[in-house]
């Protein structure tokens, strides 16, 4: 047993079952929650029995299953809860009111993994497929790069060098080819990174100009967010 992890392996696997559903926009069998899980198809079925009982789970076909009415109570109850949304989308719908492209907030999820915590869709009549919830690579992408910049154990290599020099990430079509973003840090207190703000977009709107003016916008929000987080930015 791993000495480091010391939590409860039944429920483990009802949160992996959980986060396997939550990954598909479709409803899953059990080969397909098996695949995803690595479980065998009988502990996998013991346990949506449970979850089922609690709803958080639904069986909406013959032999397939969903996420159920819980998970949604439980998210309702975590926006009411979460005093972030209350500080960053006043801001984020500021920049979109000034004709930004879409704004999002992101955290680290995992070691491999990103969160978009905030998503809001700018003005423009075409946009980049990006949602609050939405799980995206750590690797790929402007969001990512910063996060990759400021973490704890920050990564190495020239360009993270340069993005902790200037405090700016840029991507162009790394995570989707059409697609281009560019993010900066937000710090709390103690300057402690909480996540990257970005803009996202097409890719034929990142023109050289455009993203100069992108970075003057981003960092003088990402600094108003530090402010009111208690953090001082560093430039």
């Amino acid at each position: 047993m791993d000495k480091e992890h010391r939590g409860v392996a039944a429920v483990d696997r009802a949160f992996s079952i959980i986060a396997a559903l939550e990954s598909s926009s479709m409803p899953r069998n059990l080969s397909e929650i098996s695949r995803t899980t690595g479980l065998y198809k009988s502990t996998i079925l013991r346990i949506l029995q449970s979850l089922q009982g609690a709803g958080y789970v639904v069986r909406v076909e013959e032999s397939k299953y969903a996420l159920g009415p819980t998970i949604m109570q439980l998210g309702l109850a975590y926006e009411r809860a979460n005093p972030l949304r209350h500080l960053f989308l006043p801001i984020m719908q500021r920049l979109v009111d000034a004709g930004s492209e879409s704004p999002s907030f992101h955290v680290r999820q995992t070691k491999d993994e990103r969160l978009c915590l905030f998503r809001l869709n700018s003005n423009h009549s075409t946009l980049d497929r990006v949602h609050t919830g939405d799980r995206l690579p750590m690797h790929r992408g402007a969001a990512g790069k910063v996060l990759l910049a400021f973490d704890e154990e920050p990564a190495d290599g020239a360009d993270m060098d340069e993005i902790r020099r200037t405090f700016v990430a840029v991507s162009l079509g790394e995570r989707d080819k059409f697609c281009a973003g560019v993010a900066a840090p937000v710090f709390s207190q103690r300057n402690r990174l909480l996540g990257a703000l970005s803009f996202s977009g097409p890719k034929e709107r990142f023109t050289p100009p455009d993203v100069e003016q992108m970075k003057v916008t981003i960092l003088a929000a990402v600094r108003e967010l530090t402010k009111e987080l208690g953090g001082t930015f560093p430039i």
